[in-house]
């Protein structure tokens, strides 16, 4: 059992300095989406700009990580055998695709970067300069995610 309650608590270091490493570097490029005047997401996202809703974020961003990356790492229990037995270059190739496929781009979820996004949301949500910004995050998150899960995840 300790095992996989370090798996855990490695997958969540790794996934959580992804996510802010991605999201640090994806903000510069889509600063206009998110905050603003004329931010495109301003009607359905919290207002970052607004000091008290940036102090809720920023309390809630590790519990609510801390939540996700345990989920996430729960769900690969069962195969952790496999997962170590995998060369890195494999581990690498896997965790990429599981993160990018799974956590993003085929998610349920509709948003200006998935499956589901493109065929709901409205014109303006994924056009093309859009849908490459938000995806570049993606991208970035799961190369990095793979990347060192190879190295020191299992």
């Amino acid at each position: 059992m300790t095992d996989y309650a370090f798996f855990s608590l490695f997958f969540f270091v790794i996934h959580f300095s992804c996510y802010v490493i991605a999201g640090l570097v994806d903000l510069q490029l889509s600063r206009n989406l998110y905050s603003g005047k004329r931010r495109l997401y301003g009607s359905f996202l919290r207002d970052t700009e607004d000091l008290a809703e940036s102090k809720r974020i920023a309390k809630l961003l590790v519990p609510s990580q801390l939540i996700r990356a345990i989920l996430m790492s729960l769900v690969l229990y069962p195969i952790l055998p496999y997962l170590q037995g995998m060369t890195n270059t494999v581990q690498f190739i896997f965790m990429t695709s599981l993160m990018f496929v799974y956590a993003d781009f085929a998610s349920a979820v509709p948003f200006s970067n998935t499956i589901e996004g493109i065929l709901y949301m409205k014109k303006e949500f994924v056009e093309r300069r859009v849908f490459w910004v938000i995806q570049l995050e993606a991208i970035i998150y799961s190369m990095m995610f793979g990347l060192l899960s190879a190295w020191f995840l299992v």
